[in-house]
């Protein structure tokens, strides 16, 4: 009979699992990204004039058009290294067809170089190879999974998704209380906002969430005083 396999809770041993951790990571630092910058765009309107009006319009131009940069700029970053993967596994299926003796030895070499004894790494490369060949160079030469490419289509929608619902947050904050407590209370939404987005993305990343919470609140909240300080500047200089 034999023995059931045994894993650790929390480990994601399924790639599928780590997947979405990425990706769920990803959004999170995205969602901080729109509060962060948003914050920083309506409050910095907000110090240089009370109509809701400009701080409106600032805000929504704000939240499109980050929304659209980080998209494309995901498009083009996911786009290049599904390319450079594409590349890199046609090159290697290229040289499975030419010259199967020699890659099965390098993936005997490079079994070797993970710890395996000779005799085991020729046994596990050949074993593989006998599987799928193509496979087992892509996981142990490459570390890709051709099955699991990621879709530039799908990280863009995702990244403009998540600065969007970021960016909403310290919209609403600014426009909802009346005009003489629109920046205190958009302070506090950010500030309670940063701190769960750093907690969030701690707990993902298996680290220390206090110290990401401070850092995100300390970081945000310094990024919104300077630049409530350069509107109220230029506010009052162009009055």
């Amino acid at each position: 009979m034999s023995e059931p396999t045994v894993t650790h809770a929390g480990e994601p041993h399924d790639p599928a699992i780590a997947t979405r951790l990425n990706w769920l990571r990803a959004g999170v630092l995205g969602a901080n990204d729109g509060i962060v910058s948003t914050a920083g765009l309506v409050l910095g309107v907000a110090a240089a004039g009370t109509a809701t009006g400009p701080i409106l319009t600032a805000g929504v131009a704000g939240l499109v058009a980050g929304a659209v940069s980080m998209a494309l700029g995901e498009y083009v970053s996911v786009s290049s290294q599904r390319d450079t993967e594409r590349a890199l596994l046609a090159k290697e299926r290229a040289e499975l067809a030419d010259f199967p003796e020699q890659e099965l030895e390098e993936l005997i070499a490079l079994y070797e170089a993970k710890g395996l004894s000779p005799r085991t790494a020729r046994l596990v490369a050949e074993e593989l190879t006998e599987r799928d060949a193509f496979a087992a160079h892509a996981d142990a030469e490459l570390h890709i999974d051709p099955d699991e490419l990621t879709n530039p289509w799908h990280a863009a929608g995702a990244s403009a998704l998540a600065f969007t619902v970021g960016s909403l947050l310290p919209l609403v904050a600014i426009l909802l209380p009346p005009a003489g407590a629109r920046v205190p209370v958009t302070f506090v939404a950010v500030a309670a906002a940063l701190a769960l987005t750093g907690y969030l993305s701690a707990r993902l990343g298996g680290a220390a969430a206090r110290r990401a919470v401070v850092r995100l609140v300390v970081g945000g909240a310094v990024a919104m005083a300077v630049t409530f300080a350069v509107g109220h500047l230029v506010g009052t200089a162009v009055g």
